[in-house]
C-alpha cells in the first residue's frame, strides 16, 4: 500500500472516531440539576401540582420516594371548585410514572372538614385525586401553572 492511501485511511478513521465521540457526548445526560417541577413533568404530571415556593427536594430514582420542603406552609385554592388546600412545610410520597402514592403533607377542605390527599393519578388528560377511599377527577390543564401561596388559616397537619 502506498503511504498516501494509508494516510487517507488513517485520517478517515480519525475523523470517524472524533464524530462518534462528539455524538456520545451529546447523548450523555446533562449535569444541570433538575427541579421538583421537572421531576413531576418527567412522570406525566403538570408542574402546577406544587406551589411556587419549593425550596428543596430529594428523590430516590430507584424507589421513587421523595421529600420536598417548601419555604413555609402554604395555603392555596384548588381549581376549579375553589376548595381550600394546605401544603405542609414538608411533603413526602412516592413518585412513579403516572402515580404519586403514599402522599403526606397536602390537605384539602371539603364539606367543612380537612382531608389528606393520599395519592394523585394521571389518567389521560385528567388527574384523579385520592382522599382515602374517595377520589375526584379534574382536568390536568387546571394545574399547568404553580399557584402562589396565601396566608395560613388552620393548624398544620
Amino acid at each position: 500500500m502506498s503511504s498516501k492511501l494509508i494516510l487517507s485511511i488513517f485520517s478517515c478513521l480519525l475523523l470517524l472516531g472524533q464524530s462518534n465521540a462528539e455524538a456520545e457526548s451529546l447523548e450523555e445526560p446533562s449535569n444541570i440539576p433538575s427541579t421538583a417541577y421537572d421531576e413531576l413533568q418527567r412522570k406525566g404530571f403538570p408542574s402546577g401540582l406544587l406551589p411556587n415556593s419549593v425550596a428543596n427536594y430529594s428523590l430516590d430514582n430507584s424507589s421513587g420516594h421523595f421529600s420536598l420542603q417548601l419555604q413555609r406552609r402554604c395555603d392555596i385554592i384548588l381549581p376549579p371548585d375553589n376548595y381550600p388546600a394546605s401544603f405542609s412545610e414538608e411533603i413526602k410520597g412516592r413518585l412513579t410514572e403516572g402515580y404519586i402514592q403514599d402522599l403526606s403533607g397536602i390537605r384539602v377542605r371539603v364539606f367543612f372538614t380537612w382531608w389528606s390527599i393520599t395519592g394523585i393519578r394521571s389518567s389521560g388528560k385528567d388527574l384523579v385525586f385520592e382522599v382515602g377511599v374517595a377520589s375526584a377527577k379534574y382536568p390536568s390543564s387546571n394545574f399547568d401553572e404553580s399557584p402562589d401561596c396565601k396566608g395560613s388559616s388552620h393548624p398544620s397537619s
